[in-house]
């Protein structure tokens, strides 16, 4: 059975016709998860004070929400040994915005406003992460030199699914094109405004791996829509913010598909209301993709 849970006390709003939905509380004014998630994925949001070390399978973990990284909320209360505790790949970044972070292998990297690369400090903290315990379910090679734009119909294809899933691509690259912002302090702006202020830069003819997630278009506000993906090469020297690539030969790709999310949220952060989506589509376009 596919469940919303908050393990948190107050009101909360289970989709009409789901069980219990009767238990809603009529006057609570909650926002409601798009029901076209609800049925696709199971998700699952909890605080803090509930986080406890966990190795499941094919199972996102996220901290914090897109959304609220549009709106400046730029401080999370995670640390990344924490994070360390829920999955060994994926992506996000620092507190104050400090940089670009790439998990790979367990170990945690930040690309700085220039690309350089350097490992975090478990006790360092990050207000937007998502990551996985990596075990592919699908893996295959992708054609040499192929664009960006191809190179994701490829991964669709290999996917032959409409499931969130996280990706790993490893192999030789002509050019990568990346990003980092400068770090950020209170009073925090808005990410649109952030972001241009962003420093892009073009890595050519390197050897590397990119890493990041795919989420169905209706959970925008929640996740960014679509591909997301950082880049590190393989002397953990460089890396960034993917905005375009072209591969130089053939790439590796691993696929491990999930239908389960679970969602730390920060205090004051709540999830977002799925009419929204729309209305943060621009906004996270310009901030993901440049």
């Amino acid at each position: 059975m596919i469940t919303f849970q908050r393990r948190v006390h107050g009101p909360f709003f289970i989709p009409s016709g789901a069980p219990g939905r009767d238990a809603v509380p009529a006057n609570s004014g909650a926002p409601m998860l798009d029901e076209r998630w609800i049925r696709s994925l199971h998700v699952e949001s909890m605080r803090h004070a509930d986080l406890h070390a966990e190795r499941a399978a094919h199972v996102l973990f996220q901290a914090s929400t897109i959304g609220a990284l549009l709106d400046g909320s730029f401080d999370g209360d995670l640390t990344f040994a924490e994070l360390g505790d829920r999955g060994d790949l994926g992506l996000g970044t620092l507190n104050g915005l400090d940089g670009e972070m790439i998990a790979l292998d367990g170990e945690f990297f930040r690309a700085d406003v220039d690309g350089a690369v350097s490992a975090v400090p478990v006790g360092e903290r990050t207000p937007f992460a998502v990551v996985t315990w990596f075990e592919p379910t699908v893996e295959g090679e992708i054609t040499a030199g192929l664009d960006h734009e191809s190179t994701l119909a490829a991964l669709d294809a290999m996917a032959r699914s409409e499931s969130s899933f996280a990706v790993r691509l490893d192999g030789r690259f002509g050019a990568v094109r990346a990003r980092s912002v400068p770090r950020q302090s209170p009073p925090y702006r808005p990410l649109a405004e952030v972001v241009a202020d962003q420093h892009v830069f073009e890595l050519n003819d390197v050897e590397g791996t990119m890493v990041g997630f795919r989420f169905p278009a209706y959970v925008e506000g929640i996740e960014v829509a679509g591909y997301h993906l950082h880049f590190i090469d393989a002397e953990r020297r460089r890396g960034g913010h993917v905005l375009d690539f072209r591969s130089a030969g053939p790439l590796r790709a691993r696929l491990d598909l999930s239908d389960d999310l679970h969602i730390e949220l920060p205090p004051a952060v709540d999830l977002a209301d799925p009419d929204l989506a729309a209305a943060t589509h621009v906004a996270i376009d310009a901030a993901e993709r440049g």
